[in-house]
Parts: structure tokens; sequence; C-alpha cells
């Protein structure tokens, strides 16, 4: 899935994957998944053969697009496959097409954009609470004597069922907390005392070391269509799929 406009979350049983413009969602067969879009989404899908999905990652992920996976993605998604007056690809063209794209994919990196679930109790009733509040600026342990269980262990399970710390996988949350804001139309300064910044200026610097742009541009990329950065953004959520 690719979002050439508007912003995209991916849900499986793994996690939520937040898919900013010039990124790819990648969901391998055999997981139930739905997506969800936030503000004006242009969302492109592609399905890959068996014998090309063996060539990427088995587990779903989240892929920075170069220049040329976004052009191959929007020529596959484009009016050729769908509109009669378009002269259309033929089955040999296609086929290279979606190699090339499979190419690029395999040199890219996987972006730190997935947020996994728990399946923990303990952790999950934490979640929830930050899903519901993601400004809440309440400490591990504060959680922790909340729901009956010590910092000392929250912290191991975090680590070893999630491969974070609580307040890496805090950061992920609000970061994508924060994209569906400002594709909502939300400025900066409301955005980051919404997800539980103190003050602008730390927001974005979180939201630029995992976004890889500043919240500024990232809005104004979404105004003109155009990417914000050598590194682009956008995020969100669509229908059951």
């Amino acid at each position: 899935m690719y979002a050439a406009g508007g912003v995209l979350a991916v849900h499986t049983e793994r996690g939520t994957s937040i898919v900013p413009a010039n990124r790819v969602a990648w969901t391998p067969a055999g997981f139930t998944h739905y997506h969800r879009a936030h503000g004006d989404t242009d969302m492109r899908i592609v399905f890959l053969a068996p014998s090309l999905a063996r060539l990427v990652p088995d587990h779903p992920a989240v892929f920075l697009a170069s220049g040329l996976a976004r052009e191959v993605l929007l020529a596959l998604t484009g009016p050729r496959n769908y509109d009669d007056a378009a002269p259309g690809y033929s089955r040999s063209a296609r086929a290279r097409l979606l190699r090339v794209l499979v190419d690029e994919l395999r040199e890219a990196p996987e972006q730190p954009l997935h947020l996994p679930e728990p399946r923990d109790d303990r952790l999950r009733a934490i979640a929830r609470k930050l899903y519901e509040t993601p400004g809440d600026n309440a400490t591990l342990a504060e959680l922790g004597k909340a729901i009956g269980a010590s910092t000392r262990t929250l912290s191991r399970l975090f680590r070893d069922e999630l491969g974070m710390t609580f307040y890496e996988w805090r950061t992920q949350l609000r970061i994508h907390h924060a994209l569906v804001l400002l594709a909502d139309g939300h400025d900066t300064i409301h955005t980051a005392h919404a997800c539980g910044w103190a003050n602008p200026s730390s927001f974005i610097t979180a939201f630029t070391h995992i976004i890889g742009t500043t919240p500024g541009r990232y809005r104004a990329g979404r105004r003109t269509g155009a990417p914000a950065s050598q590194t682009p953004t956008t995020v969100g959520r669509y229908e059951e799929y």
C-alpha cells in the first residue's frame, strides 16, 4: 500500500504501521489486516505474486520509497490500468515493473514506523490507556501502580515482547497520533501539546528524528501535494479491507 497523498495506517495482529507519503507499507499473505486513512488520501494498492513476495520480508514492514519506486507504483496503479481510453501495459511490461519495484524495496531501509501490539494483559492495559490519551505524561511507575505491576516487570516486558523501552514505544505512539492530527489540519503547537510534549521544539526534534522532516514541512508538503523533503511524509486510516 502506498499513500500518494494523505495518511495511511495499516493494522495487523502484529501492530500498527503508520505510512507517511513516500513510504510503502508491505503486508505479507496470511496477515489479517485493515487500513484507515486520514485527510484527503490517495491510496494505491499493488499485489505481488508468491514468486516476488518471497523476496521481501515475511513480516509487516514500512519502507522509504525511492523516486523510482514511487514512479513505478504510480504507473502500476494509474489510468493505464483501469481507463479503456488509455493504452494498457502488457502482461510482460507489468511483470518487469513489478520486479523493479521489488528490487527497489529490497534496497530500501525499513522505517521505524511500526508500532508493535502488546500481547501481555498488563501491557495491553497500558496501551489502551495511552491510545485513548496519548498526551498522558504518567511515568511507567505510575501506570504500573494503577494496574498492579512493578516498573521492573513492565520494563522487562516492553523489552522482551516489543523490542523497545516503554519511552520509545510511547514516543512512537505519539508520533502516530501527531501525524493524524496534522493530517486533520491542526498546527504544530496544538499537536505538540495534544501529544504530550511540554514545548513545540521537543516535539519538532522527535518528529524529525522519526519522520525525516519537520512538522511544518510535512504540513506544507500535504497542502501542495509535493514531497516535504528528500525523506517525505504522509500517514493515515482507511476502511476495512
